[in-house]
């Protein structure tokens, strides 16, 4: 049987090409490898076990990218003893090259987002919103690690490509896309580069954070999400607002939880010159005492104007967020023109209407209406 195997074997080699040969032996030793990956994670993982959670995640997030540079391995291994020619030898090692460097690239991406996400799982949401410092934290985490992982993408495509003097000139493009590359390199990238330079900023210098109170373009509302390029925007009716992150840096906007969630509001009446203002002090501060949505901060009455034929009264009230401080004005102008209604029905805007000449012209029953009010 050994000689029959062995005439086989001879056979095969006479028959087939000496580039499909070495083909399969390329496939063959990649099989190998592939293999033993599963084997050697499983012996790292254990080992690593010993010193920490924080080795053992990094076995685990790095599997992929371990598995990928043993069969490259064994495929360069393999290479020099391949029956082919010198072009398509050369070919193959500047793949094989690029694609170290593309395992590379993917083995360091994915141990910064094992650190950023180890970094985020230890910070604590408090219950109340008021959690100023850890949204910070969040947010600046998400926005340098997208950045950084957007450069890390660039920097890994370009010295791939700088394997090979074929195309090497593109990684240099690449690489030069920022300033020297060209009229059309550089105005198509030009809006990532300044969205990216502008989310940098953003999560160092802290303008917006996320679930952060926004007035942007008329629109009120949380921000949701911050990309590498754009920033989601939850407004209040759920719609989603679309903003490109250097508009932060570039336009003015409102920021309502910017150094503190805590937020003072107003609640406007109009009424008639005769309201008891002190009545209504007293009463918004009963209102305001049995409101859970009160932070006990603020309750305030103030005669701001006198427009036309009425007094206008601003009720400052104050909440621990925005949302809340909304419902709480409700209530608090629901409650105050009910009570008004009630016990107070004369305070109520009303326009009067004086009648000229004199009660000899008019009759008794013109006289009376003339003294009194409509």
């Amino acid at each position: 049987m050994l000689d029959h195997a062995r005439a086989l074997a001879m056979w095969v080699y006479n028959i087939v090409p000496s580039w499909v040969a070495g083909t399969v032996m390329l496939v063959a030793a990649a099989a190998l490898a592939a293999s033993l990956c599963r084997w050697v994670v499983r012996r790292l993982s254990a080992f690593a076990t010993r010193y920490g959670q924080v080795p053992q995640m990094l076995v685990v997030r790095c599997k992929g990218p371990t598995c990928a540079l043993l069969v490259l391995g064994a495929v360069s291994a393999v290479l020099p003893a391949a029956p082919l020619n010198a072009r398509a030898a050369n070919i193959l090692a500047h793949v094989l090259g690029a694609a170290v460097v593309v395992a590379i690239g993917w083995s360091v991406m994915n141990t910064l987002d094992m650190f950023a996400d180890l970094y985020v799982s230890r910070i604590r949401f408090e219950t109340d919103s008021n959690n100023l410092l850890a949204r910070k934290h969040v947010t600046q985490i998400g926005i340098l690690r997208t950045a950084i992982r957007t450069l890390l993408v660039l920097l890994t495509i370009g010295l791939a490509l700088m394997t090979s003097s074929a195309v090497r000139q593109y990684g240099v493009s690449l690489f030069a896309s920022a300033g020297a590359a060209g009229l059309v390199v550089g105005l198509a990238a030009r809006p990532l580069l300044s969205n990216l330079l502008a989310g940098i900023q953003i999560g160092l210098t802290q303008p917006i954070r996320l679930e952060d109170s926004v007035v942007v373009q008329g629109e009120w509302g949380w921000i949701e999400q911050i990309g590498s390029t754009y920033v989601v925007i939850r407004i209040w009716d759920l719609r989603r607002l679309i903003v490109p992150l250097s508009y932060f840096i570039e336009q003015p906007f409102q920021n309502w939880t910017h150094s503190s969630a805590d937020l003072m509001g107003t609640v406007m009446l109009y009424v008639d010159y005769t309201v008891p203002v002190e009545k209504v002090r007293k009463k918004l501060r009963a209102v305001v005492e049995t409101n859970p949505k009160w932070d006990r901060k603020v309750a305030v009455v103030q005669m701001t104007d006198l427009p036309s034929a009425t007094v206008e009264l601003r009720l400052l009230v104050s909440a621990r967020n925005a949302g809340v401080l909304w419902d709480l004005r409700c209530d608090v102008r629901e409650a105050m023109v009910n009570w008004l209604v009630q016990e107070y029905p004369d305070a109520l805007p009303r326009r009067r209407l004086e009648v000229g000449g004199s009660a000899e012209r008019v009759g008794p029953a013109a006289a009376f209406v003339a003294a009194g009010e409509l």
